[in-house]
């Protein structure tokens, strides 16, 4: 479903059951939208998630399970259902949101669910949110030089990945709107687009990792 520009806000009692996402925001409230296909959800996540949380001074950050990842093979994607349990035991920290709106709404694409989600809720102060291993392949997205322009983005490093990343297509392209560090805490109120890349400690986690694991040990 494309999204065709800002539309009122219907009650809740009269949006199509679809549509209704679970949660509330209020407007002034700073949150991050996180996505990915959580193929599974492991440390690494949950660190990206609560540091992003921490260092942008946050009050939600939204697990967005994409229904299946574009650039992803399908057959390698667990079942949703499967997905969202694992993302949810992960994010236990408070102001942790695990959803599947992403499937209720019809959004193929990461700009779609930003428009969307800005659409039913202003005022509301979004950032998104991505590990290291994200930038450096973000401008294979559809779409990605606008989400630049609908959101501020928080990049949290990564191991092995963090350097290249640092240098990728996407930075190169919006380096002059890079943020320092130091300035992340204002980084959901400010003009886009603004970008800001956080340092902290490694988790080396990662989904590719554990489904090779998982592989090995179902063949032996």
């Amino acid at each position: 479903m494309w999204f065709a520009g800002p539309a009122r806000r219907a009650p809740l009692a009269g949006r199509p059951a679809a549509l209704r996402l679970g949660f509330t925001l209020k407007p002034g409230m700073k949150v991050g939208l996180y996505g990915g296909s959580f193929n599974p959800a492991h440390d690494g996540h949950a660190h990206v998630a609560e540091t992003a949380k921490r260092r942008l001074g946050l009050d939600r950050v939204i697990w967005l399970v994409s229904p299946q990842n574009p650039l992803k093979a399908r057959h390698e994607t667990a079942d949703l259902s499967q997905r969202i349990a694992g993302a949810k035991a992960l994010a236990r920290t408070p102001g942790m949101i695990v959803t599947e709106i992403e499937s209720r709404l019809g959004s193929a694409y990461t700009v779609d669910t930003i428009r969307s989600l800005k659409a039913r809720f202003p005022g509301v102060h979004f950032v998104w949110i991505m590990g290291a291993d994200s930038l450096a392949s973000f401008h294979r997205w559809k779409g990605w030089t606008q989400i630049m322009r609908e959101a501020p983005v928080a990049v949290v490093s990564r191991p092995w990945i963090s350097l290249k990343s640092r240098f990728s297509p996407a930075a190169a392209r919006f380096a002059r709107y890079r943020r320092p560090p130091q300035s992340a805490i204002r980084l959901p109120g400010c003009r886009t687009p603004a970008w800001v890349f956080l340092f902290g400690r490694f988790n080396f986690q990662s989904s590719t990792a554990l489904r090779e694991r998982r592989r090995r040990t179902a063949s032996n």
